[in-house]
């Protein structure tokens, strides 16, 4: 009797939860794009369009996001009530742009977008940028009318097939694979790279254990030439959605400078996250907090290590751990708190999770000895910096994909608090 009645409680608690969403949203997307540009010490918005997409693959619970993730976030607003009623933190390739040395002399602009439950009724958009003091500014602001006749239908419809199936999508942390550099004939190719990244994914805690919470679709769209730009070889290919290699001027820094070329071809299924999948054997990617991963597909090591560690920083933004390519505050100020789940610049360490991970005794700063070796702690070097920032433990997938096959438990902790948000 005493747990028909906890069940009871529980259901009873969660019902106006989804009433809310009901009341609010239809089951699909709305789609609001944009033009992300401006340099070092300006930023801009520029509304291009709406889209409405077909379907709706997020939660209808989890709405309002108080994760505190990302150097972005938008917020949607009733515009009769002034209600909150759906958020969102995430990263873009501009915010990344925006700290290199090339954003101190000119000013440039990338095609983004933001993706909601299509509103049943009149909204206020608010998209807030974080500053280098780590705190949120508003940006920008619009209304919008979800009845209004120039939102654009996508129908750009691509043939989607299912990786890994195992229930409905609001509950589920939906993943959608896109294909880039595969030719009209590589069909059965990208097929089995699907497959490959979903086996990769799951042989790795905690996403072996949360295999059930997972959806896993592909989206086929052929490109007319196979493989992958790569700028500074002069070797340039007319592929699906443009993905090349030496984004700013980093080699191995596979990305794709049209997020919403991108958005369309995704929206052929439901999704929480998209990961593309690049026909080349060339080693590298990169993922973006709530924004799309890349990864090569044929590189003959590492290649799922290299998914693996992209989609973490996709999934819940989680920091590189790694030495190198920097030294300077540009990306991690070391007088702010980072919000990354996985480093510190002991700024603010004591309202991370990880810092009650911490065993009584150990040093803050933790030596990196043989002793401490599987201790969780506060380690220096990390976020590409040897010094200033912090990470949690020795050596971690964020850090080093050459010899480590496993996620710290500063990690594990953070990547199953985020499925936990999506499968509410």
């Amino acid at each position: 009797m005493k747990k028909i009645l906890i069940v009871w409680i529980v259901w009873i608690s969660v019902l106006p939860v989804w009433g809310q969403f009901d009341a609010r949203f239809l089951d699909k997307t709305l789609r609001f794009d944009y033009i992300h540009g401006g340099d070092r010490q300006h930023e801009y918005f520029l509304f291009t369009e709406l889209v409405e997409e077909p379907y709706w693959g997020g939660s209808k619970v989890s709405l309002i996001d108080d994760n505190g993730y990302g150097n972005l976030q938008f917020k949607l607003f009733d515009a009769e009530t002034g209600e909150l009623i759906y958020s969102r933190g995430y990263c873009t390739l501009f915010t990344e742009w925006q700290r290199e040395d090339e954003a101190t002399r000119i000013s440039r602009g990338y095609p983004e977008s933001l993706v909601f439950p299509f509103p049943k009724n009149k909204v206020r958009l608010e998209i807030y940028s974080r500053g280098r003091d780590g705190k949120m500014n508003k940006k920008y602001e619009q209304a919008i009318d979800p009845a209004d006749y120039a939102i654009r239908k996508n129908r750009s419809v691509y043939p989607m097939f299912e990786v890994h199936y195992t229930g409905r999508s609001d509950q589920r942390v939906d993943i959608v694979l896109l294909s880039e550099g595969y030719s009209e004939g590589q069909r059965a190719k990208f097929e089995k790279d699907c497959a490959y990244f979903a086996d990769e994914l799951f042989r790795y805690s905690p996403f072996k254990e949360n295999k059930h919470r997972f959806n896993i679709r592909g989206v086929w769209v052929p490109s007319e030439d196979e493989g992958i730009t790569l700028p500074g070889e002069h070797v340039w290919r007319n592929t699906a959605l443009g993905a090349k290699f030496y984004t700013f001027g980093s080699e191995r820094y596979q990305m794709i400078d049209n997020f919403q070329r991108v958005r369309d071809v995704a929206a052929s299924a439901p999704y929480d996250y998209i990961y593309v999948l690049s026909n080349t054997q060339k080693y590298g990617g990169g993922g973006i907090y709530n924004f799309y991963g890349i990864g090569a597909t044929d590189h003959p090591d590492r290649t799922g290590k290299v998914h693996v560690h992209e989609f973490g920083h996709v999934l819940l933004g989680l920091g590189d751990e790694y030495v190198g390519g920097v030294e300077s505050d540009e990306f991690y100020p070391l007088d702010v708190e980072p919000w990354e789940a996985n480093l510190t610049t002991l700024k603010d360490f004591e309202r991370k999770a990880w810092s009650k991970m911490v065993e009584s005794g150990l040093p803050v700063p933790t030596p990196a000895i043989r002793e401490n070796k599987k201790k969780v702690g506060v380690y220096e070097g990390g976020g590409y910096v040897s010094k200033g920032v912090y990470r949690p433990w020795m050596n971690c997938m964020m850090n080093n994909l050459h010899t480590i096959d496993e996620f710290c438990p500063v990690c594990k902790k953070a990547i199953s608090d985020m499925i936990d948000f999506h499968c509410r």
